[in-house]
C-alpha cells in the first residue's frame, strides 16, 4: 500500500504550470579556451498552452537539466500569441530564415496537422489542429524552429474572421431515444429566409367520363 505524501515544512509545493514543455533537440557544444576545450550542452525547448500562446528558448549549461531550465526560462520571456480562426490559421504565410524556407497554409476541418519535425510540435503546443505546411531548404532543427516562430508571429486576423458562425442545429436521428415528457423539437427555419405560409389543400379535379362504345346491331338470318 503506498504511503500518503506529507508536505514537509520549509519546502514550498510547486504550482501546476499552464504551459506544456517539449524538448526539440539537445546538442553537445564545445568552446576552445586557453586551457583547452570546454564542453557544454545546448537545449532547444518549446512551451505552449494550446490556446494560442507559444514560445521557444535556448539554454546552455554543463548539465542537461540546467540547460533545459535555462531554455524554459527564456521561452517564457519570448511568448507570442498565435491568432486562431476556428481550429486553423487565418491565412497563408511563407518565411525564409537563414537557409530554412517554410510555407504554412490553413486547412479545412478534419485535415489535421500536416507537418513534420519541430514545426509539428510548435503547432500542437500553439493549439492549431488543421493546417498544411511544407519545410524546404535545410534540416537543421534549430533553424526550422526559429523560422516557425517567425512565421506564426507574422499572422494577422481580419475583422470579418472574428465573427465565427455558430454550428447549425442537427436533427435527432431516426430511432433515437426520446425522454418521456420532453418537449418536441422545434423545426429549424433559417434566419435569412422567411417561413412560407401554408396553402389550403386543393380538391382533386373530377375525372372525365369516357362514353362506352355502342355494341354493333345484329340482323336475324333470312329464311329461304
Amino acid at each position: 500500500m503506498p504511503k500518503p505524501q506529507i508536505a514537509r515544512k520549509g519546502r514550498p509545493q510547486r504550482e501546476a504550470s499552464e504551459f506544456e514543455e517539449e524538448v526539440i533537440q539537445i546538442d553537445r557544444v564545445t568552446r576552445v579556451v586557453k586551457g583547452g576545450r570546454r564542453l557544454r550542452f545546448r537545449a532547444t525547448v518549446v512551451i505552449g498552452n494550446k490556446k494560442g500562446k507559444v514560445g521557444m528558448g535556448i539554454g546552455k549549461s554543463v548539465e542537461v537539466q540546467g540547460a533545459i531550465k535555462k531554455a524554459v526560462a527564456q521561452a517564457k520571456k519570448s511568448l507570442i500569441e498565435v491568432p486562431i480562426v476556428g481550429e486553423t490559421i487565418p491565412h497563408r504565410v511563407q518565411v525564409k530564415f537563414k537557409s530554412a524556407k517554410m510555407i504554412i497554409m490553413p486547412g479545412c476541418p478534419g485535415t489535421g496537422i500536416i507537418a513534420g519535425g519541430p514545426l509539428r510540435k510548435i503547432l500542437e503546443l500553439a493549439g492549431v489542429k488543421d493546417v498544411l505546411s511544407k519545410v524546404l531548404g535545410c534540416k537543421n532543427r534549430l533553424s526550422n524552429s526559429q523560422a516557425a516562430i517567425i512565421a506564426l508571429s507574422t499572422l494577422k486576423t481580419f475583422p470579418w474572421q472574428k465573427k465565427i458562425a455558430k454550428p447549425l442545429a442537427v436533427a435527432a436521428p431516426v430511432g433515437a431515444a426520446i425522454k418521456f415528457g420532453a418537449p418536441a423539437p422545434k423545426a429549424f427555419v433559417p434566419a435569412h429566409r422567411p417561413a412560407a405560409p401554408m396553402s389550403k389543400p386543393v380538391a382533386p379535379a373530377p375525372k372525365a367520363e369516357v362514353p362506352k362504345a355502342a355494341a354493333p346491331k345484329t340482323e336475324p338470318p333470312k329464311q329461304a
